[in-house]
């Protein structure tokens, strides 16, 4: 699992659900809106969170949960082509070649124009020590 950088693995189940909640409902309103355009009121109005919950898993605030999100849109890219990843490096066919490739395709047709994951780094670029690090752990993967 790629690692935002926080604390959530000290939450108990229902604090856990809630933080998931507001980065879900992040990464929806930013495939929406955009990084840039999107507020966290419009995530706090998304997720019916107050902005002391919002604040209290991301104590950080808007790029923390901005991290967060992008770790989220990352697992996913990676659990789409997780049966694929371990074949990687038997893709010694065009056929295989092709059913990696179209894997690929309907993951990003699926998702829309805007990569959630293109944009968010985009805007975190290398801000902060945990925006380089989470940068440095997605290219790795």
């Amino acid at each position: 699992m790629i690692s935002s950088g926080t604390t959530a693995a000290r939450l108990t189940t229902k604090g856990a659900a809630t933080r998931l909640r507001i980065v879900e409902g992040a990464a929806a309103e930013i495939r929406e809106r955009g990084a840039a355009t999107t507020t966290l009121d419009d995530i706090r109005a998304r997720t019916a969170t107050s902005k002391s919950q919002i604040f209290h898993y991301f104590p950080g605030g808007k790029d923390e949960l901005l991290l967060a999100v992008a770790a989220l849109e990352a697992q996913r890219i990676l659990e789409d082509q997780q049966p694929y990843l371990d074949d990687l490096g038997r893709l010694d066919t065009w056929q295989a070649w092709r059913d990696w490739r179209g894997a690929v395709v309907r993951r990003y047709e699926r998702q829309g124009v805007n990569c959630p994951l293109g944009v968010l780094m985009t805007e975190l670029g290398r801000r902060t020590p945990a925006s380089q690090q989470l940068t440095g752990q997605l290219l790795a993967q």
